[in-house]
């Protein structure tokens, strides 16, 4: 079902030439630019009734208004499973532990005597969350999404989710019970690329907003990047991936449980197994064929998922060859089950979120582990991170020095103003200093 790449033996190549031998899924957002082109445009001219348009269009619902009632979310929580409201209970608690550690506070250095720089740390002044809601329901996204922007002290926030046939025209009742339980009230049954312009433009019913965050479909990564400029985003999530480095010390139980868990998002969800064990690979892939036949979702996503050219098995010389491999993959997931995984995670320089043993698997991050699981995909971690509370803060300089601080560097400033043929920024410096621009 999954394929082998053998990179043993030849010496691993750099960079670039490395990646390009790993398994990735096609993903062609610039393909799909196109495409939404015209959907975020009729947003923009047409406001809600464009959405309601392409709701009836993409979801086979017919909207009377596209903000969800208030009373819908509170029935929506009055109804939820106790066990489901426990469970998100605690993953809302333990994401906010781990949130609100990472707040920062304003810092001033002294660069010289009378001079000062102050970085300040400001919440964007509002932001739309999406919550997908296609092939599966994710209140966990919603969790992720909205507990760094409150955490940031982010003053409004919204969030669209597509209607659902099945329950009138409006999101998923779960994902309206996780916004009542994070107190975010302002809801929209709005998804795909129509559902980012709402935010970047505003409609009768929504304010624009600044920003925009959270996972979705190739539409919703394509219209994040048609927008950027106008609004900020976090990324352009595409599909998900796991990438595991075990040794003979793993257990190919675990391993093909954790490929499995993550092959079931999506058939386009890539799953890939870096060992430098035959006989784990082997066992692994005898692994994987009962625990398919038990579960789920095994034709429409998980054989597709596990059996594209995005997974595969990597056959490596050692776990030093497959450190460089998974830091070349620059996996959204990492897994490390290898003898000392600490030290071996401590190498990883590339990965939206490592999970270090046996005991710290992917399903934990999802959920419940107070990490964010909204990460870089397709490669991106290695130049970016996941969703943070820094995701929703801007760093503002504020520049303050005396008269003579600026006395002591205005040499240096007219030098350097001069040397870029720029001869009015020194002149800036040197009139307030009793110095007058020659008349012409």
């Amino acid at each position: 079902m999954i394929s082998r790449i053998d990179l043993r033996a030849d010496a691993l190549p750099e960079g670039a030439a490395l990646r390009d031998l790993l398994p990735r899924a096609e993903f062609d957002v610039e393909a799909a630019l196109e495409k939404v082109r015209p959907i975020c445009e009729a947003v923009h001219h047409r406001g809600t009734s464009a959405l309601i348009d392409y709701a009836e269009k993409f979801d086979g619902v017919k909207l009377e208004r596209v903000r969800v009632p208030a009373a819908a979310l509170d029935e929506a929580l009055e109804q939820l499973d106790p066990e489901v409201r426990a469970a998100l209970e605690e993953s809302i608690r333990r994401a906010r532990i781990v949130h609100r550690a990472q707040r920062r506070d304003a810092h001033t250095t002294q660069v010289v005597p009378g001079g000062t720089v102050t970085e300040k740390w400001v919440p964007v002044e509002r932001v739309g969350l999406y919550a997908p809601g296609g092939r599966s329901v994710y209140p966990s996204s919603v969790i992720m999404n909205a507990v760094p922007a409150q955490e940031a002290g982010v003053g409004s926030i919204a969030l669209a989710s597509p209607p659902q046939k099945e329950f009138g025209g409006l999101p998923h009742p779960t994902i309206l019970a996780a916004c009542a339980l994070l107190g975010v009230d302002e809801v929209y049954a709005a998804g795909g690329a129509q559902a980012v312009a709402m935010f970047a433009y505003g409609t009768e019913e929504c304010a624009p907003a600044n920003m925009v965050t959270g996972p979705g479909n190739i539409w919703v990564a394509a219209a994040k990047r048609y927008f950027t400029g106008r609004i900020g985003i976090d990324a352009e999530a595409g599909p998900t991936e796991i990438a595991i480095l075990a040794d003979e010390s793993a257990d190919p139980v675990h391993v093909a449980a954790d490929m499995i868990s993550q092959a079931e998002h999506d058939p386009m969800a890539a799953a890939v197994l870096v060992t430098d064990s035959t006989e784990l690979a082997d066992a692994v892939e005898k692994e994987l064929e009962p625990q398919i036949a038990a579960t789920k979702h095994i034709e429409d996503r998980i054989v597709p998922a596990l059996s594209g050219r995005q997974s595969a098995i990597v056959l490596v010389d050692g776990v030093e060859e497959g450190l460089r491999v998974v830091n070349a993959y620059g996996a959204e997931h990492l897994e490390i089950q290898t003898a000392d995984a600490a030290a071996v995670a401590a190498r990883v320089r590339n990965a939206g979120a490592i999970f270090v043993g046996p005991w710290a698997p992917v399903s934990l991050g999802d959920y419940c582990a107070g990490s964010n699981h909204v990460l870089p995909t397709g490669g991106c971690a290695c130049h970016s991170s996941g969703l943070s509370v820094q995701s929703f803060l801007r760093g503002i300089h504020i520049v303050d020095y005396t008269r003579d601080a600026l006395a002591e560097v205005t040499h240096h400033v007219v030098t350097l103003a001069e040397a870029e043929d720029l001869p009015a920024h020194g002149a800036a410096m040197k009139a307030r200093f009793e110095w007058k621009v020659p008349k012409a």
